[in-house]
């Protein structure tokens, strides 16, 4: 079997103190399990950053048109954006478009660890099919798409 290949990057420096309670922060703030939660958000956005860089350079203006389009449908930035709009993109823009993060500002559960708990045992559907993964981005106006699975008991202690 093929080992898969990591998805993120660790840090340079692990005991740099300034990351770290930055990144504690990040954690409550979001409702995250691990670190490598945020590495591999970091890792989407610099890998954004890193071709919006490069399509300046270039100046091509149906790939940098591409990468805006599809950043937009993220619902990461406005329709009217340019390429200095996604080199100023940080990690909550990422992490704000988490499906855990959606269901708790929806308000099907109490808090963002509820929100997770919901998620993974298969509680909360995302177009009418079981979606286990919190860490799946939400497209824009994918948000009305979400909700409680139609045989979850969940459901209906929680209405």
């Amino acid at each position: 079997m093929k080992k898969q290949k990591s998805k993120f990057e660790r840090p340079r420096r692990p005991w740099d103190k300034v990351r770290i309670e930055e990144e504690k922060k990040i954690m409550q703030n979001y409702g995250l399990r691990r670190k490598k939660e945020i590495w591999r958000e970091e890792s989407i956005l610099r890998n954004y950053r890193r071709l919006a860089r490069s399509l300046a350079a270039v100046r091509d203006k149906e790939k940098e048109k591409i990468l805006l389009d599809k950043l937009f449908r993220m619902g990461m930035i406005s329709k009217e954006a340019g390429l200095d709009d996604v080199l100023v993109l940080t990690v909550e823009n990422i992490l704000d478009r988490r499906f855990q993060t959606i269901v708790f500002k929806k308000g099907l559960a109490k808090n963002l660890k509820q929100a997770r708990q919901y998620i993974v045992h298969g509680h909360i559907a995302f177009e009418g099919r079981r979606t286990k993964w919190p860490s799946m981005l939400v497209p824009l106006g994918g948000e009305e798409k979400i909700g409680f699975y139609e045989k979850s008991k969940i459901k209906a202690v929680s209405q």
